[in-house]
């Protein structure tokens, strides 16, 4: 039986989401192995294999394409790389005079009030940013022609530094890449086998910082990812895979391997922007809601972005390592904020959590794996939340007494409390964090929370999810049955997607009709022979643009959606022109709360190819039983074990609900406890859960019963 399969590495766990023929979704879990990230994911394909009753070599032919199966891929390997500063060496040839835009950036420290913070090191040393005569002016026109013999001679000088791969990366190219195109060809005269990337193919941007650096971080991840990829999909043919992993991209879709080891740039961060997909369609299903802040949290971050009227937010502003790559990525914020994370005693006496995580190895104290250290999941441990025998399905044990002497020693006897005290701080002060990340990305942006659903996901999420929530004065939660691999299941409903970019200047008081026009056919064949290559039959091709654009005299530009003002040959109209003007009034009063009536600024044009799959992944619905069992709730758990609520400043024996036992139309009113195979559901005292048609807890406040 063929089958969808989505694994997403994390940093402590490596999930897998399996959606059979008949939709319905599974998720699975197994340690994240950093020695060898291929070995993680086929263990967590093996115990999706275990669950399904089936051979791994039968499993993993179920997932083929051969088979009309899906498996697509998403990881932190790139990303990584790029923040532990272990990509590869690379040379950068740039036009003469600017050999230090790297180091320059855009502007004045992140923190000007942090007087001891060091000015981040450029991500091209300046020994291996060689200058070349050439000048391009902002028109296009050559002011300074390409000088040949200087190109010869700095590409001899980076091959005696041994650079696995040379980026270009010349002023205006942009408009005209003439020089940059000439000089790839002259470097490999000169040195055939030598990877060269063009700053004016990776990411076509007026800003001469974003478009240099996403074009060095690219040519970094170059033999990375092709190592990784080659290795990947070789170990899982021999076990019985047939054909090619499809790998996630971070524009929030799915790409071939070629394509992503074509434009590694856009594997960093493909895990995370995962999660609002989900969310977007568990909210919209489930709630009818198409305003979202979509949570995850797992073992070492935690991760949060917004659904907007059914649009996945996404930003050119992503800051990865300390760079701005200035790509487009789904607007996702993180923070150490997991259940890995480290909990400490500054010497001010105040408990801070984060963002050190023990990660997959050693862990949390209580995997007793070699952790000594207090972490969020020690705390619930400690608070009873978890059930030491039942932890990733019951395929962990953890230990209470190890994680209750790590926060004994670490947090109770420096502050002079109690352990249980202890415990509930550690988990009140990450969640703290966390409402303060939620804030970044929703009040400090234009958004009203209490107007928007929450979706909360992750390993951990469901045991602070109300919390948050109430925090927030947020009235509707939603945690999904797969909420453990949340950006996992976010893969199998994610669509086939690539982006193409280029700039063209023009403004709608003096629109150049002409030059935009050129420029969107050139765009739109791009996205054309990107469906070619991957087999996109037509009815399954949907092509989207979005204008970039400010007012006068604004730094930064906003991106709007202008598919709906093309006319039938992809052509923008005058009267095109005044709705893309209209709109982009709308988005800037609803980002900024303030609009002008004055003519906008268009600065780049960007076109989303989208392929939908022919088989699409649907949630099952449920129906609603006709006969119920009002005592559902004492018959229905399985357990009672004592658990710590501040609400009644001790432990109360609380009934423990398996989600297996729990149907459409069930309601869990707390305190309880709903223990799903990878993840756990706190209800807290005056919330109830309800179990939604497809298989979602929706929680809702109800009123405070009396202990």
């Amino acid at each position: 039986m063929s089958k969808y399969a989505c694994v997403d590495v994390g940093g402590t766990f490596t999930d897998a989401a399996v959606v059979n023929e008949n939709g319905s979704v599974n998720v699975f879990k197994s340690p994240t192995t950093p020695h060898d990230w291929t070995e993680g994911i086929l263990g967590a394909l093996k115990v999706a294999a275990e669950h399904y009753e089936e051979p791994f070599d039968d499993f993993l032919k179920d997932i083929s394409v051969v088979n009309a199966g899906i498996f697509t891929h998403g990881s932190t390997i790139a990303t990584n790389a790029v923040v532990e500063k272990k990509c590869g060496k690379v040379g950068i040839l740039c036009t003469e005079g600017f050999r230090d835009v790297f180091l320059f950036r855009e502007g004045p420290n992140k923190n000007p009030f942090d007087m001891f913070l060091d000015y981040p090191e450029p991500f091209v040393p300046r020994y291996l940013t060689l200058p070349v005569k050439e000048r391009i002016n902002s028109e296009g026109g050559v002011d300074t022609p390409l000088d040949e013999e200087a190109v010869r001679e700095q590409t001899r000088v980076l091959k005696g530094y041994n650079v696995e791969a040379i980026a270009v990366c010349f002023l205006w190219s942009t408009v005209n890449p003439a020089h940059e195109r000439r000089a790839r060809e002259i470097i490999h005269e000169v040195w055939p086998e030598v990877t060269v990337v063009l700053s004016s193919e990776v990411n076509p941007s007026n800003r001469e910082y974003r478009r240099w650096v996403s074009a060095a971080m690219d040519a970094s991840l170059r033999k990375l990812i092709s190592s990784y990829a080659n290795d990947l999909n070789s170990r899982l043919n021999d076990a019985g895979f047939i054909g090619k992993v499809g790998m996630l991209n971070a524009a929030g879709g799915v790409m071939s391997t070629n394509e992503i080891v074509n434009r590694p740039l856009y594997s960093v961060d493909s895990g995370p922007s995962m999660a609002p997909i989900a969310g977007r369609k568990y909210a919209m299903d489930d709630l009818d809601e198409k305003n979202a802040v979509v949570l995850d949290m797992g073992g070492t971050t935690f991760d949060v972005s917004c659904v907007i009227d059914g649009e996945i937010s996404v930003s050119k502003e992503a800051i990865i390592g300390d760079e701005i790559p200035g790509i487009s990525r789904v607007n996702v914020h993180s923070i150490g904020a997991g259940g890995g994370s480290i909990a400490w005693v500054d010497n001010g006496g105040m408990i801070r959590v984060g963002p050190r995580s023990a990660g997959s190895v050693p862990g949390p104290a209580c995997y007793n794996r070699g952790g000594t250290l207090p972490t969020v999941t020690d705390a619930n441990c400690v608070l009873g939340y978890l059930n030491p025998d039942f932890f990733n399905d019951g395929r962990m044990k953890l230990y209470p007494e190890l994680a209750r002497e790590a926060i004994k020693k670490h947090v109770a006897e420096p502050l002079g409390i109690t352990v249980m005290e202890a415990a509930y701080s550690i988990w009140a002060t990450v969640n703290v964090n966390m409402i303060t990340a939620i804030k970044d990305i929703t009040i400090w942006q234009g958004i009203d929370p209490r107007a928007y659903a929450m979706v909360a996901g992750g390993g951990a999420c469901g045991l602070h999810a109300i919390a948050l929530a109430e925090g927030l004065e947020m009235q509707r939660l939603l945690i999904p049955r797969t909420a453990g691999g949340l950006s996992a299941a976010g893969g199998l409903f994610s669509d086939i997607v690539s982006e193409y970019s280029g700039s063209h200047y023009t403004t709608t008081a003096d629109f150049d009709y002409k030059g935009v026009n050129t420029l969107l056919k050139a765009l739109r064949d791009e996205a054309m022979q990107f469906f070619a290559r991957n087999h996109i039959e037509k009815e399954y091709q949907r092509i989207e643009l979005y204008m970039e654009a400010h007012y006068p005299f604004q730094v930064y530009e906003l991106p709007v959606n202008i598919t709906a003002d093309l006319n039938e040959n992809f052509e923008i109209t005058p009267a095109g022109v005044k709705a893309m003007e209209q709109a982009f009034h709308k988005e800037h009063e609803r980002t900024f709360s303030i609009k002008d009536d004055t003519f906008i600024e268009c600065v780049s044009w960007r076109v989303k190819a989208i392929g939908k799959h022919e088989r699409e992944a649907k949630l099952p619905e449920a129906k609603l039983p006709t006969n119920r069992d009002l005592a559902y709730e004492e018959g229905k758990s399985s357990s009672f074990r004592k658990i710590y609520f501040k609400e009644y400043d001790d432990l109360k024996m609380t009934p423990v609900f398996p989600g297996s036992r729990l149907i459409y139309g069930d309601i869990v009113h707390g305190p309880a406890i709903i223990e799903e195979p990878t993840t756990t559901i706190v209800v807290l005292p005056g919330y109830c859960a309800k179990v939604t048609k497809h298989n979602s807890y929706c929680l809702e406040k109800e009123t405070l019963k009396k202990a």
